[in-house]
């Protein structure tokens, strides 16, 4: 069969390394001559930093339940954009000079939106060259934005998180009388699904957040106010979830510093809760504090949800068997077929469907004045946080894999 490479990229998830460990077992499962993995993703193969996972997986036969269940990235992680065909093909000569040098019959590639412009480009170069290498995306965002799939994996884990935390500052800001309002901003930039997942924290011990803004929709400050003012003539404590990315009626951020850019293109964002803070601060003069979940949510594998983990190795597994089918230029997708019970296939897209686009929180699926989701995100969402892995832990602390 020949030999294959796995690489990951963008930002770290719970689950990734599941999708890893799943490609592992679909390679093995095909009888893959030999299985490598290229440090920090695409970079590594132009750099020749390549592990060979066959020799690993002899020397530790534990390596994939405990991969299975670590955080972050074992492979390591790069932003790295691939020029386009007609203007540096010196870069797509090496690597794949590379490819011919290991016996490469398939690449996957593990990552988000970025992750999948270089699956889109890499299988376009091998079409013009006539070369037979496959190669597939495997997908992989907390921030849940990938086209044509219905979720991504690591996003339940993450909402899981997020539903947790929002619960838990809650429970903390109930506990004084003075009136407050506790501002928590959740990452997202142009999709609001992790912000959206804090209404699951609504239930019947907890009241849940009383707001939840989402970029999707304009940002009124004054709209913003009012409804603080309405809140706390009825009860003491008040909290808000919001995206980073929520924007004005001019689409402009609400946020109190964007102006850097990534190698991508996309906008750094921080401060949208710090500016709201100040904003409430001014015009209501009541106690308020911003809390900024940044990273946390991306390696909390010690609240990660055991749906999504089973998911990110079946999406690993089902991408080596479209390889091995003959397919490439591809992303495996899930379908739901329904929320109770909880049902979804598994297939693939063509990556042009996917790559360089963004899936947003549907319009349907918040309210009418913007400040809150609708029953139908509930639905969609409650599945993807079910169940807890078992972690292994020693001296307390759970038992991660590291290279």
């Amino acid at each position: 069969m020949g030999n294959v490479i796995v690489a990951q990229s963008g930002g770290p998830t719970v689950a990734i390394n599941a999708s890893l460990a799943g490609v592992i077992e679909g390679a093995l499962a095909h009888h893959y001559d030999r299985i490598y993995g290229s440090i920090n993703g695409i970079q590594g193969i132009i750099e020749d930093n390549i592990l060979d996972i066959s020799g690993l997986l002899d020397s530790n036969p534990n390596f994939l339940s405990v991969l299975k269940t670590s955080p972050a990235m074992y492979l390591g992680s790069c932003r790295y954009k691939l020029p386009n065909l007609d203007s540096n093909n010196q870069v797509y000569s090496t690597l794949f000079s590379q490819f011919e040098k290991y016996n490469i019959d398939a690449f996957f590639y593990i990552g988000g939106n970025d992750s999948m412009d270089t699956v889109e480009k890499l299988s376009a170069y091998a079409k013009e060259i006539n070369s037979p290498i496959r190669f597939v995306g495997v997908p992989k965002t907390i921030d849940n934005d990938l086209c044509v799939t219905d979720h991504t994996p690591g996003f339940g884990s993450a909402a899981k998180y997020i539903a947790t935390t929002t619960m838990e500052v809650i429970y903390d800001a109930r506990i004084y009388k003075a009136k407050s309002v506790t501002i928590i901003e959740v990452m997202g930039r142009d999709a609001g699904w992790l912000t959206a997942a804090t209404a699951l924290a609504r239930n019947e011990y907890c009241p849940g957040p009383d707001l939840i803004y989402l970029p999707e929709t304009p940002f009124d400050k004054d709209e913003f106010i009012d409804s603080l003012k309405a809140i706390l003539e009825n009860k003491n404590n008040v909290v808000v979830a919001v995206s980073e990315g929520i924007r004005d009626a001019k689409g402009q951020y609400i946020s109190a510093t964007s102006t850097a850019a990534d190698g991508f293109g996309h906008a750094q964002l921080s401060g949208a809760g710090k500016t709201l803070e100040y904003l409430v601060k001014e015009r209501l003069g009541v106690k308020v504090r911003s809390i900024e979940v940044n990273v946390l949510q991306r390696a909390a594998a010690h609240l990660s949800s055991l749906t999504d983990l089973e998911e990110s190795v079946n999406v690993g597994k089902k991408a080596v068997e479209f390889a091995a089918d003959g397919q490439t230029g591809i992303m495996t997708i899930m379908t739901r077929i329904s929320n109770s019970p909880y049902e979804i296939e598994y297939s693939f897209a063509r990556i042009g469907e996917i790559a360089n686009e963004a899936k947003p929180v549907p319009r349907q699926w918040i309210n009418e004045k913007g400040d809150w989701v609708t029953e139908d995100m509930i639905s969609y969402l409650r599945p993807l946080i079910m169940g807890e892995p078992k972690l292994n832990f020693d001296n307390g602390l759970p038992v991660y894999a590291m290279r």
